[in-house]
């Protein structure tokens, strides 16, 4: 179920693997307030889809890590995400042994998918692996919440509560199969400005969580999608509109609903059928509102 799950493909020396790094979005957002220590209470609904990223890890005798990326932009040294949670657990366990990271990024980068947090959680599957840590999932969550507030959900995956900050994690019934549109304008989102301009005293419509909870519970995407919610969509959709364009547009387009995911820019949008979905998709691509456009399902543990 292990291997299964997190599709790992490893060769017979335990020298290197592959790993895919899935992303999320999210079924309802709710923050609660605001801690002394600045961080949000949330309440949020995560499920995990089927859009990945890919990591090859190898073991090289020198000490180290080397990260290389499809991707010019993105920071290979200690700021990306696979490096830190590399870091952490060769301190801990004092691996004297290095390793190399070919990350190749399909994700959209800042775009509330947990596109890094994924790679930081499959960094430490990998790690685990070929180390022989001896790790569970469960003891991996607790490590991963230093390197941010998403990777325990990463490691755990499949559809889950989340509260606190993010960290308290509870799986839930498995989301009812259906069709994902993810459509991801020409711009980036800082989670930390979204979260800095977001006043939790002055949210006026908060998700109803519990009622998703009950469509799921239910496995009555209906009832899930009439619930669907997320606040910091005031925030993000005020300072780039276009978020609210690509909702309409998938609406129109027959989703049962659409929102934004995490703090955005990134929209979905549920279809419960294939045909309906793969013509919205076409329409989407057409319009050019979206530069990222893909069609996808949702991803359960246990093979749902």
């Amino acid at each position: 179920m292990f291997k299964k799950e997190y599709n790992v493909q490893r060769n017979i020396q335990e020298k290197k693997m592959r790993l895919r790094a899935l992303a999320k979005i999210n079924l309802g957002l709710d923050v609660i307030g605001k801690r002394e220590d600045g961080y949000h209470e949330v309440r949020m609904i995560m499920q995990t889809i089927n859009m990945y990223d890919q990591l090859e890890i190898e073991k090289k005798d020198e000490p180290g890590i080397s990260i290389t990326t499809n991707l010019p932009f993105i920071p290979t040294d200690e700021r990306n995400l696979v490096y830190k949670a590399a870091k952490l657990l060769m301190d801990e366990f004092d691996i004297q042994e290095g390793i190399t990271v070919e990350l190749q990024k399909f994700i959209p980068v800042a775009a509330g998918m947990a596109g890094g947090s994924s790679d930081a959680a499959a960094t430490m599957i990998g790690m685990n692996r070929l180390f022989n840590l001896g790790l569970t999932v469960k003891e991996m969550m607790k490590r991963a919440v230093s390197i941010g507030a998403d990777v325990p959900y990463c490691l755990l995956r499949g559809t889950a509560l989340a509260e606190g900050i993010g960290e308290q994690l509870r799986p839930l019934p498995p989301c009812p199969n259906c069709y994902i549109l993810i459509g991801k304008p020409a711009i980036s989102v800082s989670t930390k400005m979204v979260y800095e301009k977001l006043d939790s005293a002055q949210i006026e419509h908060h998700p109803d969580i519990d009622r998703i909870l009950e469509g799921l519970q239910w496995h009555n995407l209906n009832k899930i999608s009439e619930y669907m919610g997320n606040v910091l969509e005031k925030v993000t959709i005020a300072q780039y509109p276009i978020i609210e364009e690509i909702k309409n547009h998938m609406k129109e387009h027959g989703a049962v609903n659409a929102m934004m995911s995490g703090s955005g820019p990134t929209v979905f949008g549920l279809f419960d059928d294939k045909d309906t979905a793969e013509h919205a998709c076409e329409a989407l691509r057409e319009s050019k509102i979206a530069k990222t456009v893909f069609l996808t399902t949702v991803f359960n543990n246990g093979g749902h």
